[in-house]
């Protein structure tokens, strides 16, 4: 099962200068609760930015020209995302964290994804998450919060007729 998470703005926006926007307590948490003990796939850039293999999760990283730059050998590194998805097991849930171009490439494999949908914008970012055609998903409303002046809500979208 591939599933997508990210928190995503108002506009889709997810992150500016290979950065998160926002930094939400409740957020990290609930991301670190619900990635840990599963496989995570992220590009270079995210690895990059995160700075290090997340713990208790195996790590899988895309990237065709940064290959010798990544030296955790716990780290799995794909240069092919056809094979990256061949070598995926069905018995899995498999979590892409990033970044935008990550999330394009699995948008249509997706079987569910886990957005917190934050009720705000930037209109500085330069990343974003696809386009969603919100019919093709059943959304399921986890849980509605408020921090920082900045609310949000927990959502999974599970796709339908797939």
């Amino acid at each position: 099962m591939i599933s997508l998470i990210a928190a995503i703005g108002k506009n889709g926006e997810i992150g500016k200068n290979n950065e998160l926007i926002w930094h939400l307590k409740e957020d990290m948490q609930y991301f670190k609760k619900t990635t840990m003990n599963h496989p995570v796939i992220m590009g270079f850039n995210t690895y990059k930015s995160i700075g290090r293999a997340l713990p208790n999760r195996l790590n899988i990283v895309i990237t065709k020209n940064n290959k010798d730059n990544i030296t955790d050998k716990s780290i799995l590194v794909y240069d092919d995302l056809n094979k990256l998805i061949k070598d995926l097991k069905d018995d899995e849930e498999y979590f892409v964290i990033g970044g935008s171009s990550i999330y394009q490439a699995f948008y249509n494999r997706a079987d569910k994804l886990y957005l917190t949908e934050i009720n705000a914008e930037d209109k500085d970012a330069d990343s974003y998450f696809p386009k969603i055609n919100y019919n093709e998903w059943q959304k399921h409303l986890i849980n509605h919060l408020k921090e920082n002046d900045i609310a949000y809500d927990f959502v999974i979208y599970e796709r339908l007729n797939k």
